[in-house]
Parts: structure tokens; C-alpha cells; sequence
């Protein structure tokens, strides 16, 4: 019987397989590494688009907080200019109220008293002058007390320790102003200089 050697066939069959198993292994290879390759590059754009998404969004941000700064200088100018109006509509009802007040003092004034400061705070007043006697001073008052702009006068201090010989006392009072419907602003704080007599004191009796 004939005997066929079939180690060369064996081995040529072996060394094709591990020819194959390679050939397969560095295919593998190459396309793990096309993958990682694909999957940084796919990374790297959505990187690259968030970081786009990002910039716009601080873009977007950066314009609303612009936009908020402008609405909140509108709201101070606004602010600003609706003071200025009631400043101006304080300063035309004073100067309403201080014509009547003026009007008042120097029709009110008796021969024989004159003023020489007058002080407004608020609707409030503070008068000091000079007069010749008390009942002088108290008719005064009473002149006052039946003003319509001047209500509630109240004598503070009197005294005679001025050598004024012609008007022997100095007096101060007080009394608060009378506000109309449309006068409902307060008003202008000021200090008037009345060192002037109003009124020039008239020899009378007392």
C-alpha cells in the first residue's frame, strides 16, 4: 500500500490561516482606528458647535443685559423728569400760596407793629418783628386770625429788651397756611429777609 505525506499540504493550510487571522486582525485594527479617528473628529464638532451655541448665547445675553441697562436709565430719566414736574408744581403752588401770604401779612399789619424775618417751612410759618406796645402785637393777632390764608397765629415770645425807643417789643409768632383744593403740594422751604419794616410804624396810642 502506497503512503501519501500530507505535512506539506498541513503546513501551507496553517501558515494561509495564520495569513488570514493576521490579515483579518490588522483590518480590525485599521478600522478600530478609522473609527476613533471618525468618533474624535465627530467629538470635536460638536465641540466646536456647542462652543458656537455657547458664543451666541452670550451674544444674545450680553445684547438683553445692554437692553436692560437702557430700560433701567428710561426708568431713571423717567423718575427724574416726573421729580422735576412735581418740583415745578410745588414751586407754582408756593409761589401761589406765598402772593396770598404776602398779601395777607401787609394788609393784616397795624400802624405801630412791623416785621423784620419771616421763615416758611412746609405750610407753616415763623414771623418775629417789632412792635410799639403788647396790644399792638395781640391786635395783630387778631388781624391774622380772620385771614383766609393765615390761620392759627400764636404769639411765642414777647419782650421789651430792645432799645428801639419807637418799637419798644419784639414779638414772634407762629401760624399755618391755608392750602386751596389744587394746592396740595407742599410747600417750598425758604427763609425771606424782611429786616426792612413792611410797614412803617405810624405814632398811634397803644
Amino acid at each position: 500500500m502506497a503512503k501519501i505525506n500530507l505535512l506539506p499540504w498541513r503546513a501551507e493550510r496553517r501558515k494561509q490561516r495564520e495569513r488570514e487571522f493576521q490579515t483579518m486582525l490588522g483590518g480590525a485594527l485599521i478600522l478600530g482606528l478609522i473609527g476613533v479617528v471618525v468618533a474624535i473628529f465627530h467629538w470635536n464638532g460638536l465641540k466646536d458647535d456647542q462652543t458656537q451655541r455657547n458664543q451666541l448665547l452670550e451674544r444674545e445675553i450680553t445684547a438683553l443685559d445692554a437692553k436692560i441697562k437702557e430700560i433701567e436709565s428710561l426708568q431713571q430719566t423717567r423718575e427724574q423728569l416726573l421729580q422735576r414736574k412735581q418740583i415745578i408744581e410745588q414751586l407754582q403752588s408756593s409761589r401761589t400760596q406765598m402772593v396770598h401770604m404776602f398779601d395777607e401779612l401787609v394788609h393784616t399789619l397795624p400802624d405801630g407793629v412791623r416785621l423784620t424775618s419771616l421763615k416758611q417751612s412746609a405750610d407753616s410759618i415763623e414771623i418775629e418783628g417789632m412792635t410799639q406796645s403788647w396790644a399792638r402785637a395781640a391786635q395783630y393777632v387778631r388781624n391774622l386770625e380772620k385771614s383766609e390764608w393765615i390761620r392759627k397765629p400764636d404769639v411765642k415770645i414777647i419782650d421789651s429788651t430792645t432799645p428801639d425807643k419807637a418799637a419798644r417789643y419784639r414779638f414772634s409768632l407762629t401760624a399755618n397756611l391755608r392750602k386751596s383744593e389744587d394746592e396740595k403740594a407742599d410747600a417750598v422751604e425758604g427763609d425771606i429777609d424782611l429786616a426792612a419794616p413792611v410797614n412803617a410804624q405810624a405814632g398811634g396810642a397803644p
